[in-house]
């Protein structure tokens, strides 16, 4: 029996449902359906990604219209592109058998003279990215005033990405009386504060722990030195034959970098970023969708709306700036009620970041061994033999050809036989491991401990009184969840240098400067220059010696006494 049916929920959306083979609602579907469907009621739904939100307030929303009516009675806002489509996509099948609803798709990237085409025409749902649906209603081309519900689908990317002045806009061509509904992954301080200025007196659902991971991910860490991050890698993507992932890195040019290293290596990758034109990533989204793909490597920007359900792991190539956003990653695998695993790459400094991750999500990572060359030998043998045992023998095929095969082995014994089969497909592995050394590092956090902690209390750290610092500007601060830890990391990161001094670190809301050894201005240039934090671009120069001092001589009072501390 369709459990689907004891929510109140419209035959004919039911038939929808059916021919999707949705048999039984997940815990928000089983929550939200029923309360749209009973009430009047702006509401605020806080679950992962990947547990059925589409449905919980698509469903609903196609019950609630009045077909006859050829009117925008339902907005949905969504991130990206992407995801604005998959969200069309799948209200669109739930409409299957109900009859003259029309749902529209509106994002930038594609032609808007047809997107124009389509509203006169006459649409009753309308999901839009905010930037398309500002140059939509500039025009004139879209009217919301008859819009009953307005749906903000994954909140905080949105906001993330800066669409909080587009999002005020656009409500603005809203009427005063509706229903406003907020779905979330992560309730943030700009999330809660959308709630409070938009909604009246919300029903806040939260599905699991707010702000945590989904209770199916196992979340995993590895140990390493910088040097050995990407050998790292190699051997955990080895030791998952089957591997489906996604590998999360920092940047455009970490992306592009370590998708190189892995297609030069023969692994079946491509990279996602910034970089890429709108055919580019069409292209290479539609080839891991359909798995021709085993490995995309991306950005936390560029992979902001995929839906991917069956991806089997997800790779921190380097944590992210922010908490949340690590609970956005790991949110990508583990979907639909699949269990999934969400690996962190981790250095001994990072371990104060990883404690921080543990006690938002409310969940510890399982510290785990970087594999031997021996180990995952043994388990790259073990997938080949369950492949060969299981493969389907079409006999009529082969039989022209068997007994020419056959005569051509017959000098092979059973032994030698399996032992060249094993060698021809197997000799990449044998070769590149055959010296492979131990890549793990103790992970302790003791060992640690004192150093981060002094990191927290002082960012100035073991200065000689001769040291030589130049000091530099950076275009991003408080407001782009900037923090010392952050900075402090991705200078660490810079390889071969060994360990950088840092000086005084001062984050204000739009800017940030901070103090390095002088020996290494070059390189701190090269680290942070178009580099990116949270979707922004970051621009670093270094400042002048009269601002600085400008700057430093603001503060009263020795600067030992006075400093203002870094905010962590």
């Amino acid at each position: 029996m369709n459990k689907f049916t004891s929510l109140g929920i419209d035959n004919n959306i039911l038939k929808g449902l059916s021919a999707l083979g949705f048999e039984e609602p997940t815990a928000v579907q089983e929550q939200v359906i029923p309360l749209m469907l009973e009430k009047q009621i702006d509401l605020v739904s806080l679950a992962q990604t990947g547990t059925g939100k589409t449905a919980a307030f698509g469903i609903p929303l196609l019950q609630r219209l009045e077909p006859a009516k050829r009117r925008v009675q339902g907005l949905v806002l969504c991130p990206t592109r992407e995801l604005c489509i998959q969200v069309a996509k799948d209200i669109d099948s739930y409409a299957k058998y109900v009859e003259k609803i029309k749902i529209l798709a509106v994002y930038g990237g594609a032609r808007i003279d047809q997107q124009m085409n389509s509203l006169r025409k006459g649409v009753q749902i309308v999901v839009a990215t905010p930037g398309r649906l500002k140059d939509l209603l500039s025009r004139k081309a879209v009217d919301l005033s008859s819009v009953n519900y307005v749906v903000f689908d994954e909140a905080d990317e949105m906001l993330q990405m800066g669409f909080q002045d587009d999002l005020t806009e656009i409500l603005a061509y809203t009427p005063k009386k509706k229903n406003t509904l907020l779905f979330s992954a992560t309730m943030p301080r700009e999330v809660a504060l959308i709630a409070k200025k938009y909604m009246s007196n919300p029903v806040e659902l939260t599905i699991g722990t707010k702000n945590s991971g989904a209770e199916n991910i196992r979340h995993e860490c590895y140990m390493v030195h910088v040097k050995d991050r990407y050998a790292a890698l190699k051997r955990i993507v080895d030791n998952s034959p089957n591997i489906y992932s996604i590998i999360f890195c920092r940047t455009r040019r970490e992306t592009h970098e370590v998708a190189n290293k892995l297609i030069h290596d023969g692994y079946n990758a491509d990279a996602l970023h910034g970089d890429l034109s709108q055919a580019q990533r069409d292209q290479v989204m539609g080839k891991f969708r359909c798995k021709n793909l085993q490995i995309l490597v991306a950005t936390d920007v560029a992979a902001r709306g995929l839906d991917v359900n069956d991806l089997t792991h997800v790779i921190n190539y380097n944590l992210p700036d922010e908490t949340a956003a690590y609970t956005h990653r790991s949110g990508r695998t583990g979907r639909a009620g699949r269990k999934g695993i969400s690996i962190v790459i981790l250095t001994p400094r990072e371990h104060y970041r990883l404690q921080q991750i543990e006690k938002k999500l409310q969940k510890k990572f399982i510290h785990c061994k970087i594999p031997t060359g021996i180990e995952i030998c043994n388990k790259q043998l073990v997938s080949l033999i369950d492949e060969v045992t299981n493969v389907k023998v079409n006999h009529s095929q082969i039989a022209p050809l068997y007994e020419e095969i056959a005569k051509k082995l017959a000098t092979l014994d059973r032994e030698e036989l399996i032992k060249r089969f094993i060698s021809l497909e197997f000799n990449r592995f044998l070769d590149y491991y055959k010296n492979a050394p131990d890549l793990n590092i103790s992970d302790k956090p003791q060992q640690y401990g004192k150093k981060e902690q002094r990191g927290k209390r002082d960012v100035r750290r073991d200065i000689h009184p001769n040291q030589k610092y130049t000091t530099f500007s950076l275009n991003v601060g408080r407001r782009q969840g900037i923090m010392a830890q952050g900075l402090i990391g991705k200078i660490n990161e810079i390889p071969n240098v060994g360990r950088i001094k840092i000086g005084k670190i001062d984050i204000l809301r739009n800017s940030a400067t901070l103090e390095v050894d002088s020996r290494y201005t070059s390189q701190i240039l090269g680290a942070f220059q178009q580099s990116e934090i949270n979707g922004k671009t970051v621009a670093i120069e270094i400042s002048k010696t009269i601002a600085a001092r400008k700057h430093r001589g603001k503060r009263k009072g020795s600067f030992h006494k006075k400093r203002r501390k870094a905010k962590i």
